[in-house]
């Protein structure tokens, strides 16, 4: 007997909700048995399990999902492992070259971010240099006597 898979079993297992386990179905990256009264009950194989599995492991690389489909597809077909893994790296070479862009990106922005805050601290230091003297004001006291009075009720 061989073994299956029902659509929580799947979601369970990979912390996933069922309908983005369908979602991943309406993409083809999974192609369940159809069971049950109109073919409501989906039966998920191994192969099945083994290409979410894989689709998990390609979004984490920050692969596409069609880019994903393209190179999971790849092994249904004649086992042409050379053509397979060209594919595979060239996948890898074009992503890696976008992380590193995006890297370059991030740390031309963190450098301007840097240059930023050392102008800043150098126009705070120099505001807070300034003599105190020509900030602050004379005052002077003056003592107001207040003189209060009662009313007194009156008569009615």
């Amino acid at each position: 007997m061989t073994t299956t898979y029902t659509i929580g079993d799947l979601a369970k297992e990979f912390d996933l909700t069922t309908r983005a386990i369908r979602f991943y179905e309406d993409l083809g990256l999974l192609q369940p048995e159809r069971s049950g009264p109109g073919g409501r009950n989906r039966i998920y194989s191994i192969r099945d399990r083994t290409r979410l599995k894989l689709t998990l492991r390609a979004k984490r690389l920050g692969l596409s999902l069609t880019e994903a489909k393209d190179i999971i597809d790849s092994y249904d077909g004649p086992r042409n492992t050379g053509a397979q893994l060209t594919k595979f790296m060239d996948v890898l070479a074009l992503h890696r070259k976008q992380i590193e862009q995006q890297m370059a990106d991030l740390q031309a922005n963190l450098d301007e971010i840097k240059e930023h805050q050392r102008e800043a601290r150098a126009l705070l230091a120099k505001a807070e240099a300034k003599p105190a003297s020509k900030t602050t004001s004379k005052t002077t006291s003056k003592t107001t006597t207040k003189t209060t009075t009662k009313e007194k009720p009156h008569a009615s």
